[in-house]
């Protein structure tokens, strides 16, 4: 019997962007279907997009997770085949389950590249999961979802690595005194109020991961830093609430107060998106310039070897709560780890009612 019983494959579940100019407009069609978001702003967005020549960094760090998955599992002399579907773009959901089912797999475990729970991070990809499978047919995998990894340590590990790293890239006289500003994706605010169980979960995660990251580079550096949480890539209109400060704006409070230097750490992204590449990388680090202040941005966890350990620890984990193991779940400890089947209201779509997969409630196969 494998360790990884009783899954024949792993699938890495993604966001999705566009490969080149021509892709940018009909991705974020993709992404905004339903949601009445005016035409002007697609293309306002689609010209971040277009300063990387309309190629999203996501895609080709997905392939690098998965290139690095399949390498580990090889190491480990586990042979279990990986697949990478997304929700908006090639290679979309249901045309990799389809292969999968082509190619006799049965069951599967679903790594979701979001790491905390929130109806856009958790329901949503469910939701498409179950559109794929209704999609595909009879014969689709029978497919588990992984649980969200924000509380694994190895996680931690990989975004305080990037945070260490990120310090020695500052000039030497004012890093002793960075302050390290957490960055992750604004949502609506009823989004955030309703999202895990009870609600509140997804800035109690991020807070939970800040103060991880920060004793561990503090107990690598011999610094204890002041640090913050903040947001970007806000794009409801100006009449709903959604999470603030914007990371500009907090970088403006910073320069006021004396702030010399800032490490900016995107812990709510798992690899270099476009939210990434043009929010902070462009934008952010363009604010901290004009306002003197020295900045730096951490890497995200990506492909650090940690992350992918973290990414084959769950999969193993999942596997034996299948077999009816007994499991010591790694984690930071508070708020604790995310279940494995999503209980019944968790990270509920406000809009409408629609059927998800990996959920108590789930209806049955199609």
């Amino acid at each position: 019997m494998s360790i990884t019983d009783p899954y024949d494959a792993l699938l890495v579940v993604s966001f999705g962007g566009p490969e080149g100019q021509d892709d940018v407009i009909p991705f974020l069609e993709n992404v905004t279907r339903g949601k009445g978001i005016p035409r002007e702003r697609l293309e306002e967005v689609g010209e971040h997009y277009r300063l990387f020549g309309g190629r999203s960094p996501i895609n080709d760090q997905n392939r690098a997770l998965i290139a690095n998955l399949e390498h580990e599992l090889a190491e480990r002399k586990v042979s279990l085949p990986v697949y990478w579907g997304n929700r908006n773009w090639d290679p979309y959901l249901a045309d990799e389950l389809a292969r999968m089912r082509d190619d006799g797999v049965k069951r599967v475990a679903a790594f979701v590249t979001s790491a905390y729970d929130s109806y856009s991070g958790c329901r949503q990809y469910r939701e498409d999961l179950w559109r794929a499978v209704e999609k595909v047919g009879p014969g689709a995998p029978h497919i588990d979802r992984l649980r969200h990894s924000f509380d694994h340590p190895g996680f931690i590990t990989a975004n305080a690595d990037g945070v260490v790293g990120a310090l020695g890239d500052l000039p030497p006289d004012v890093a002793a005194g960075a302050r390290i500003v957490y960055v992750t994706h604004s949502i609506p605010v009823t989004m955030a109020e309703t999202s895990g169980l009870t609600g509140g979960a997804y800035v109690a995660q991020h807070l939970a991961v800040a103060e991880a990251v920060s004793a561990q580079v503090a107990s690598r550096t011999g610094v204890t830093r002041e640090h913050d949480l903040v947001y970007c890539s806000r794009s409801g209109p100006p009449s709903m609430p959604w999470l603030e400060p914007d990371v500009n704006d907090h970088l403006s409070l910073l320069a006021e107060q004396g702030i010399e230097a800032v490490v900016l750490a995107p812990i709510g992204f798992l690899s270099d998106h476009m939210e990434v590449a043009y929010d902070l990388d462009t934008e952010a680090l363009a604010t901290a310039k004009e306002l003197g202040i020295a900045a730096a941005r951490a890497a995200t966890a990506g492909t650090h070897p940690d992350f992918v350990d973290t990414v084959i620890d769950l999969l193993l984990e999942r596997a034996a709560v299948e077999r009816g193991e007994s499991v010591v779940r790694a984690s930071i400890g508070a708020p604790g780890p995310a279940p494995d089947v999503a209980p019944v209201g968790c990270c509920p779509n406000l809009r409408e009612d629609l059927p998800a997969l990996c959920g108590v409630d789930s209806p049955p196969y199609p």
